[in-house]
């Protein structure tokens, strides 16, 4: 019997299709993983911004990682938006009951509008419980200066913040060059605890670029999930990420979402 590669998303809604767990399992089908999901909240958002957001409740967090771990299993886990520091430490709970140690952390607390997706108190729970089970961290600069408390402007800096996130207990840390000044590259930064890797692509100027970070991560865990290394992982990841966003579908008024096919279709031709 073939094996059926599986890859569980806990994060939130978006109703807008572009980001969230939306994105998530569309990219787990593009990479030809089964996808699962948890949700954590829902939100009522678009290419304009987030118009609402209603989280869940514990419970039902709890409940839907449970049915899943007793019985569908995951290789590999994501999580994206997890709003509280009560859901953060029931996730991480969870990832230890069922021994998740595929997990990849999107510290998702901006969106594209600007509207905050995580409370203030819950960036101290996520450093404490879910941080230090993760194999990868995938922050952006904003993320990753809210989560070391440094101010990221060179490369160095970003080595610096990589170095603090991996003392926190993070096996792998990958912080993204999507905020960074240069206006040519957009350069992914990997550390391991050992050394660095750089991953470039060429920066595309574009609106079209909602929910970019929760495919990136998504197809980071979704490579997990097939048996890649974390270094082979990231590398598919950036690939599929620059063809999501090259080849946009230009819809919404707004932060309009990337182009989930783009890279099966890039692959195929």
């Amino acid at each position: 019997m073939r094996n059926v590669y599986k890859a569980l998303t806990i994060a939130g809604s978006d109703s807008g299709g572009g980001a969230g767990i939306q994105a998530d399992l569309k990219t787990f089908q593009e990479l030809r993983v089964f996808g699962m999901s948890a949700l954590t909240a829902v939100t009522a958002q678009n290419t304009l911004g987030v118009q609402g957001v209603y989280p869940l409740s514990v419970e039902a967090v709890e409940q839907q990682i449970e049915s899943i771990g007793t019985d569908l299993g995951a290789d590999a886990v994501k999580t994206g938006m997890l709003f509280s520091a009560e859901i953060i430490q029931a996730v991480a709970a969870k990832v230890k009951q069922f021994g998740w140690n595929q997990l990849v952390v999107d510290p998702v607390m901006i969106a594209k509008g600007g509207a905050p997706l995580l409370q203030e108190e819950a960036v101290s729970a996520l450093k404490t419980h879910l941080l230090p089970l993760a194999m990868v961290i995938t922050p952006n600069i904003p993320e990753a200066e809210v989560l070391t408390g440094m101010t990221i402007r060179t490369i160095n800096d970003r080595h610096e913040a990589a170095k603090r996130l991996y003392e926190l207990g993070v096996k792998h840390v990958v912080i993204k060059g999507g905020h960074d000044d240069d206006d040519d590259e957009a350069v992914d930064v990997l550390y391991d605890g050992h050394e660095f890797s750089y991953f470039t692509s060429k920066r595309i100027e574009t609106n079209h670029t909602h929910g970019t970070g929760c495919t990136f991560a998504a197809a980071i865990t979704a490579e997990l999930a097939k048996g890649r290394s974390v270094k082979e992982a990231v590398q598919t990841a950036k690939a599929f990420i620059q063809a999501a966003i090259e080849h946009e579908l230009g819809i919404g008024h707004g932060h309009g979402p990337t182009n989930h096919w783009a890279y099966r279709q890039a692959n195929l031709s």
